[in-house]
């Protein structure tokens, strides 16, 4: 599984976002895509998770209400909408997909810059 994210930019605090993290290649094994994030200094956080089967959705509470996560009707595309963006959002975002354990995938991950 292949996953290509992009979207990420330099925005000011306030402002809104939207990352796209396409997967290819044997997507039938994956049942969730997510987003992860990792600010400097910081270890990897979740920050959201979708599954292809539902699309049913989790968004962590330290960004519920202010991030959205979505995927398209091919189920191959997931998207994280975020708006309100404050400057401790700043981080790389990474997508991931998962299958049955162990099955991982990570992409290579989207730099997200807030600024003041």
């Amino acid at each position: 599984v292949q996953l290509q994210a992009s979207g990420g930019g330099l925005v000011q605090a306030g402002g809104s976002l939207r990352l796209s993290c396409a997967a290819s290649g044997s997507i039938f094994s994956i049942n969730t895509l997510g987003w992860f994030r990792q600010a400097p200094g910081k270890q990897r956080e979740l920050v959201a998770t979708i599954t292809r089967s539902s699309s049913a959705g989790y968004v962590d509470s330290s960004v519920k209400g202010r991030f959205t996560i979505s995927i398209d009707n091919t189920k191959t595309t997931v998207y994280l909408q975020m708006n309100s963006l404050k400057p401790e959002d700043t981080a790389v975002y990474y997508c991931k997909a998962s299958g049955v354990w162990p099955l991982n995938y990570w992409g290579q991950g989207t730099l997200v810059t807030v600024s003041s």
